[in-house]
């Protein structure tokens, strides 16, 4: 296996194209066993009681499950913990606008791209938006936790259950030919993978920074390393992924190039977030601005491709990078100030997670049937601030 910070050779439309037909042999080959042999149901019903890290497998778990979870259980062994914990540390730091990147930045880059808003609209959840966005959220929660690795956490048991809803959706796809691979390349490929990992990692920086918010390099690069980490956990082949910013500048702005466009699931998907958080905001004269946000942070082309509407916020929202920067040196100047934001970053985070999940523990499961539309019907310091580089390629 290449050290960890071994660096990939620049990524052209070729090296791409043959990720796209890269999938994730060791989740693939468990969730078509378990299909076979007709045990998706009890795996499912048996892993809602298995959630935290030390926990014993559940009796009965077919042979093939507990030997993927077995060897999936731990972290890769290159893993830099002094790293993941300025990463740690930069989230604290930034929670409740990494919440907003993600939200209304992240998940529109999502939809922005026409295969993967199709993925997306493959399960039955894209009718309870709710429940994508607090699956979401609920999972960086559980990654940014100083125990995220240790006993008694939920962080592992989560990343494994969505590495198999990955494959599950790439077996449910491919089986029956009801997936154009020639042409989209294989559902959730490792080309696909890579760009999710850039859209919560990079993406959310870029977003960050378009708020006003200041970061140093080395809080920027430890966020970054952090869901290279993840990737690697959710079956992303290290020698493919990007080892650092440069290189997943690089990625992310081909992989856009290649692929962003307007499409009717993304819209759909689109107006589901909007009408989700003006449902979270309390009262009804701030719902215009969830749409604004959205138009601010994706661009005005981004924005009319998933049709996000214009509204009277479009203009006033441009100034909350002045409002966050007076935040910010309150902060740096009173550590009243600094404790008072950081415990109100803190309980935004949490009310906004609480809303979304209902009070709930998000469960990942191994869907059994996806959508009948698509013929499936079986079973730190404010020095050395970051900014982002010019885009490696022009966007056409």
């Amino acid at each position: 296996m290449p050290h960890a910070t071994t660096p990939c050779p620049p990524y052209t439309n070729e090296s791409m194209d043959a990720l796209r037909l890269l999938g994730d042999e060791l989740a693939d080959a468990t969730v078509k066993t378990l299909f076979e042999r007709g045990e998706v149901g009890k795996f499912n019903t048996l892993m809602r009681y298995f959630s935290t890290v030390g926990q014993d497998l559940p009796d009965g778990l077919p042979d093939v499950a507990r030997e993927y979870l077995e060897a999936t259980s731990a972290p890769p062994d290159w893993v830099d913990w002094g790293r993941m914990e300025q990463a740690r540390l930069f989230f604290i730091d930034n929670n409740v606008h990494i919440s907003t990147a993600l939200s209304f930045a992240a998940m529109p880059a999502c939809y922005v791209v026409p295969h993967v808003a199709r993925l997306l609209s493959a399960t039955h959840s894209l009718d309870y938006p709710s429940r994508r966005m607090a699956e979401t959220g609920q999972f960086v929660v559980h990654l940014m936790q100083p125990d995220a690795f240790e006993a008694g956490s939920r962080f592992i048991p989560a990343a494994q259950k969505v590495r198999l809803l990955h494959a599950s959706i790439r077996y449910h796809l491919s089986r029956e030919d009801r997936w154009d691979v020639a042409g989209l390349g294989t559902p959730i490929c490792q080309e696909d993978l890579i760009g999710g990992q850039m859209m919560f990692s990079i993406q959310i920086l870029d977003a960050l920074h378009r708020l006003g918010i200041h970061m140093s390099v080395d809080g920027a690069e430890s966020y970054f390393y952090a869901w290279r980490v993840v990737g690697a956990m959710l079956g992303i082949g290290l020698d493919h992924a990007p080892a650092d910013l440069d290189s997943a500048r690089q990625f992310s702005d081909l992989y856009m190039t290649r692929h962003m466009g307007p499409s009717e699931e993304g819209a759909r998907l689109t107006r589901q977030l909007i009408d989700l958080y003006e449902e979270v905001v309390p009262g009804t004269l701030l719902d215009p601005l969830v749409a604004a946000l959205i138009r601010y942070l994706m661009g005005d082309t981004c924005a009319d491709w998933l049709r996000v509407p214009r509204t009277a916020w479009d203009t006033a929202v441009k100034a909350a990078p002045a409002l966050l920067g007076i935040l910010e040196r309150i902060e740096d100047n009173s550590p009243l100030g600094a404790w008072a934001l950081d415990r109100l970053g803190h309980f935004t985070t949490l009310f906004e997670l609480s809303s979304l999940t209902r009070g709930r523990v998000m469960h990942y499961a191994i869907p059994e049937h996806l959508k009948g539309a698509y013929g499936v019907t079986s079973t730190g310091p404010r020095t050395n601030r970051w900014t982002p580089p010019p885009p490696a390629v022009p966007y056409a």
